[in-house]
């Protein structure tokens, strides 16, 4: 069985959507992630509900074993705290412009951080809701970077049947950001220009 196929022998993205996505909770206040560890995991806290969760193909974010996609999110970084074992972190790629932060023994990341003042999506961590006991995260809405799934090692031959999993569970594909997440890099982009006002 490969990291795209399911038990049944259907397409897998990702074990948090599927067998359905759950929906949201109304009020939802956050939650604890913890890393792998079975001993002195690392904990952080997000104190607040997410935004623009999606599922994601590209080679950076962190996927769980079988996985195709990541699944990833984003909130405030005032919402992000690291409440335990924070010595256990360190940065995967300095160089990125997401500072993405795993745990060093597990390897899980926990969340990513961009500490670049003019990138647009500055002031927004990156975070993983499965690694939540809560329920009631906001749910993922659709999927980015889809072909570059292929880069770590998936047959085009599938893209077809991933593209039509993908819409099944209400996942539209792209192969960028969604058009609302483009257009907001376009417009902090055109501001900085001057193109348009700030």
């Amino acid at each position: 069985m490969t990291s795209t196929e399911t038990s049944t022998g259907g397409v897998g993205i990702h074990p948090a959507v599927d067998h359905g996505i759950p929906a949201a909770a109304a009020d939802f206040a956050g939650g604890v992630l913890s890393c792998h560890c079975a001993s002195n995991p690392v904990k952080v806290r997000v104190s607040a509900q997410t935004a623009h969760n999606h599922v994601c193909g590209c080679t950076k974010c962190w996927k769980p074993d079988g996985a195709t996609f990541s699944q990833i999110a984003v909130v405030s970084r005032d919402a992000v705290e690291v409440i335990e074992h924070p010595e256990k972190l360190e940065v995967v790629d300095a160089n990125a412009a997401i500072q993405r932060y795993r745990c060093r023994d597990c390897g899980v990341h926990l969340y990513g951080r961009i500490e670049n003042k003019d990138h647009p999506f500055y002031g927004l961590d990156f975070v993983h809701t499965e690694l939540s006991d809560e329920a009631g995260w906001a749910r993922p809405e659709f999927a980015a970077f889809v072909s570059s799934v292929i880069e770590s090692g998936v047959d085009p031959s599938r893209m077809d049947g991933i593209r039509s999993r993908l819409r099944e569970l209400g996942l539209e594909p792209y192969d960028a950001l969604s058009p609302p997440l483009m257009d907001a890099i376009a417009t902090h982009v055109a501001r900085r220009s001057g193109a348009l006002p700030a």
